[in-house]
């Protein structure tokens, strides 16, 4: 079995941040691969279901992000699932919006939710890094990260989230630069190659 987490906080106040993304794209997969009604346990809501060939449970933890690791590892250790099959979707400062990176391991980058995985349950697991931008100044990061996105960022935010659904085949099989590769195809195929941050301006011409 393969655990797929999305990460983000509880509650109808915070369902639409930017921090929040990566309980979008599990609720899109959810939606897509038509998976069994959602149930609370493991301290958050779980549906398991088959995508492909590969039994997949989906994990939305009702902790804060800041204890995040604490519903992926209880997870885990009831279905023993290594670490190594553990897909954890989260918003990304260093990308730019729209875009998308996959790797194992790796950096925390300053994400509340990957340190609290990685202090529970190790560091080698798969990130899907959904990009949101960056405010330009680390003293914006906490407001920008716990806004909404502005409805002018929703069109491809549904769309990201939507391609990862619709490729999500490709990550329970392994093939994460697949995957990678088919997301970004699809976001250059809608016309999202390159998206501004919101407020962000072009940079002036020589």
């Amino acid at each position: 079995m393969i655990l797929m987490a999305g990460l983000g906080n509880p509650g109808a106040k915070y369902q639409n941040n930017r921090h929040n993304i990566g309980f979008m794209a599990i609720e899109a997969i959810h939606r897509r691969h038509r998976f069994s009604p959602w149930r609370q346990r493991f301290q958050g809501l779980t549906a398991e279901g088959t995508i492909g060939t590969q039994k997949v449970l989906l994990l939305v933890p009702g902790t804060y992000m800041n204890e995040s690791g604490r519903a992926v590892g209880e997870a885990m250790r009831f279905f023993k699932i290594a670490l190594g099959e553990v897909i954890v979707f989260h918003d990304e400062l260093d990308l730019p919006p729209a875009k998308l990176r996959v790797k194992t391991g790796g950096g925390n980058a300053g994400h509340n939710g990957l340190r609290s995985i990685t202090a529970q349950c190790g560091n080698d697991y798969r990130r899907v890094r959904m990009g949101i931008g960056h405010p330009g100044d680390k003293a914006l990061v906490h407001a920008y990260v716990l806004n909404d996105f502005a409805k002018a960022e929703t069109p491809w935010v549904e769309d990201l989230c939507g391609a990862c659904a619709d490729h999500a085949e490709l990550l329970g099989a392994g093939d994460d630069p697949g995957f990678q590769n088919r997301i970004h195809l699809a976001m250059e195929g809608r016309g999202w190659g390159d998206v501004k941050r919101v407020g962000e301006k072009d940079a002036p011409k020589p």
